[in-house]
């Protein structure tokens, strides 16, 4: 009998799901928030970045998924993963971090603030003295916000608005009256509004006793006097409930039709969308509960579990209460070593390259280089991409104003950034209006660059001013998003920028245009593939071979191949992702060679970055693009170069801090418990986003003295 050889099966690779990732990352946020070396109103402001991300996350992806398992047998075997299986794992784990959240909560923050003499005190805590200031303070400032509904056989349907928390009173022994009326009943069951926006925020600061400072809810003030809103019945119970919906954008962008009113369209779904979740308080009476139900039509799988409280990220609003030692030290916006700091900028400009690094130093520079264009009588274009705007974007004044100087001024919006479509769509038409030459977008692809570009006659002939950046034109986010933005006449980017633009107009295919930025959907995947192989093949040779990348996410499943295999030929891999990642680093015959950390810190790290060793003559690129399909496949991003060396010696020395970070970083493999990196002996721990403003600080004096 002839012996077979038996042949080897290589595994399959492994991935980590994504949405347990994302999870994964937002249980880091709840660090910073247990973690008693925050300040302690900045560890509130985590709590309250956790329960936006959670609601953010339950109108998006909870949804999708939710309308995944309603898809036929069939369509959802074409998916490869179950995505009620899916479902269940990521439910379970939200559950977990929202019990671990709440003792978080009690059990943490509310002792800890007691310690420092805060109180956030509810009906049960007031004294008479406190009980009578809070009964005022209704009557002249709450009592008239108030509308309640009454949920009874009149009311066929209940809308709840999306991510508004409601208040529901559970009226019980009416008074005793003699007779009976047909109509009177032994209970109400009512539902309200907690009007937490027109009473200008969620929290009442009571009169301080002493050194004692004492915060409440608006919604214990209403608990505290909801009997006399309801003086006929002698028992009034209140609770909590609040809805998140279905924030998921279907839209089937065509080449023919008008996307502005299919983005106008889907808004208004988006106030009426498909529930993802119903909080609601589980000391709520079961009668109550039934009621909502009833009235809503909210499915048992969308109930979920919550506390006394909802809309944590009302906390973003908590009093300061003049307690300087319980937040962050200050860190103002540090003047520029090379731009000047009044006065023209493009001189400056057209001199040299410049490195913006945000939130350290000022977006003001941005704005400022923008209304210098507007009134220069030498520009006669400026074309801009905006992804997500301020709602009183100083930007879009700026162009507002090119326009009125009879600029051309070119918009690209888009439409579909998530969550910002009503501000886009607010300057798009306003812009439009005035005159600016408005695209929306490109069909069936995202434009998520962020590029600007000034065209100026000097000496008889146009010369290009660009402005590229890992950050939107946003004033609001520039102040918590750590980004770089790069200033620059160099024609080798500039002439290239220019391209881009074009490709808004003409829509014609760009691949083979582009030799120094690297420019998606042409060939940004391409060229990053071949600058891995590159690496794979020094280290073949024996040479040394890296890749070091920062990005918010890394979900492409092609590059995280390609990054194994990178990995099993040699190449070292350094990776800090923000949030996703469903690579799965130091597994044996897969990714002994990749490592792979997380920083979360006072700011939101924003920045991509490539690193390629390149045989000693390292290649870097800052980048608008993370490895996602989504991102190499369906959107316009652009990577671009620092051809400067000294600039991108400072890009390094910024990445290098957070490589060397000893106090914020966390280790994927270690469950991203405890810093990766311990200082050496002797050596002062590094804490990246304190060091780099430290060291930003110190290069703008040095430029002062010069």
């Amino acid at each position: 009998m002839e012996k077979t050889e038996k042949k080897s099966v290589a595994a399959k690779p492994e991935l980590l799901n994504r949405e347990l990732s994302w999870l994964a990352f937002n249980r880091r946020v709840l660090q910073e928030a247990q973690n008693p070396q925050v300040p302690l109103l900045e560890r509130l402001k985590f709590m309250a970045i956790f329960s936006s991300n959670l609601d953010e996350y339950f109108k998006v992806r909870v949804a999708t998924l939710r309308r995944l398992v309603k898809l036929k047998k069939k369509t959802r075997a074409k998916l490869g993963e179950d995505p009620a299986a899916q479902l269940k794992d990521l439910l379970e784990e939200v559950g977990r971090q929202q019990q671990e959240f709440g003792d978080t909560f009690r059990n943490g923050l509310l002792p800890a603030l007691r310690e420092q003499h805060i109180h956030l005190v509810s009906e049960h805590d007031l004294s008479e003295e406190q009980q009578q200031w809070v009964q005022q303070y209704f009557e002249q400032n709450v009592q008239d916000l108030l509308s309640p509904v009454i949920l009874d056989d009149n009311l066929h349907h209940l809308f709840l608005k999306d991510q508004t928390v409601y208040l529901t009173f559970h009226l019980t022994e009416p008074e005793a009256t003699g007779k009976k009326k047909k109509h009177d009943a032994d209970e109400r069951v009512m539902v309200m509004e907690l009007p937490a926006k027109r009473h200008g925020g969620r929290f009442v600061q009571l009169p301080a006793i002493g050194d004692e400072r004492y915060v409440m809810f608006l919604d214990d003030v209403i608990r505290v006097c909801a009997h006399t809103l309801f003086p006929k019945f002698g028992k009034v119970q209140v609770h909590a409930v609040k809805l998140s919906r279905d924030a998921e954008l279907d839209i089937q962008e065509e080449v023919s039709g008008n996307l502005m009113l299919k983005i106008k369209s889907s808004l208004q779904k988006r106030e009426t969308g498909y529930p993802a979740r119903l909080l609601y308080d589980p000391a709520m009476p079961k009668a109550v509960l039934k009621a909502m139900i009833q009235k809503t039509g909210i499915g048992k799988d969308e109930l979920v579990e919550g506390s006394r409280y909802h809309n944590f990220r009302d906390f973003f609003g908590f009093p300061d209460l003049g307690l300087s030692h319980l937040v962050y030290e200050p860190h103002p916006p540090l003047p520029h070593p090379t731009l000047p700091r009044t006065g023209k900028m493009l001189p400056a400009i057209a001199e040299r390259d410049h490195l913006l690094n945000l939130p350290y130093q000022s977006f003001d520079y941005v704005t400022r280089l923008i209304t210098e264009a507007a009134l220069d009588p030498q520009v006669s274009g400026i074309s801009i991409t905006l992804y997500r705007v301020s709602s009183k974007s100083e930007v879009a004044k700026a162009l507002l104003k090119a326009v009125k100087n009879g600029k051309q001024v070119t918009v690209v919006v888009e439409l579909k950034a998530r969550f910002d479509e009503e501000s886009n769509m607010y300057w798009a038409e306003k812009l439009q209006k005035a005159g600016a030459n408005v695209i929306y977008g490109i069909p069936e692809l995202k434009v998520h660059s962020k590029l600007l570009l000034i065209t100026r006659a000097e000496e008889g002939q146009n010369r290009l001013y660009a402005y590229l950046s890992t950050g939107n034109f946003n004033e609001v986010t520039s102040n918590i998003y750590a980004d770089h933005g790069l200033f620059t006449s160099d024609p080798r980017l500039t002439s290239e920028v220019g391209e881009v633009f074009r490709y808004f107009h003409d829509r014609l295919d760009k691949t083979g245009q582009f030799e120094h930025l690297l420019v998606a959907p042409f060939e940004l995947r391409e060229k990053l593939n071949g600058l891995i192989d590159a690496e794979i093949a020094r280290a073949r040779k024996g040479e040394d071979a890296y890749i070091i990348l920062k990005l918010n996410a890394l979900q492409d499943e092609r590059m995280i191949l390609k990054l194994y295999e990178a990995s099993t030929t040699g190449v070292r891999v350094e990776l800090l992702i923000r949030g996703i990642s469903c690579l799965i680093p130091g597994r044996v015959g897969q990714s002994e060679n990749i490592t792979q950390r997380a920083i979360v810190d006072r700011y939101l790290e924003h920045a991509r970055l490539y690193v390629f060793g390149n045989g000693g003559d390292e290649k870097l690129y800052v980048a608008s693009s993370d490895w996602m399909a989504r991102n190499l496949d369906r959107r316009v991003e652009v990577a671009f170069p620092i051809l400067d060396p000294k600039l991108r010696t400072e890009v390094r020395h910024m990445l290098d801090l957070q490589r060397q970070d000893s106090v914020k970083s966390r280790d994927w493999q270690n469950n991203f418990v405890g810093p990766t990196t311990e200082p050496a002996a002797n050596a002062a721990a590094v804490r990246a986003q304190f060091d780099t403003y430290a060291w930003l600080k110190k290069n703008s004096r040095r430029r002062k003295t010069a």
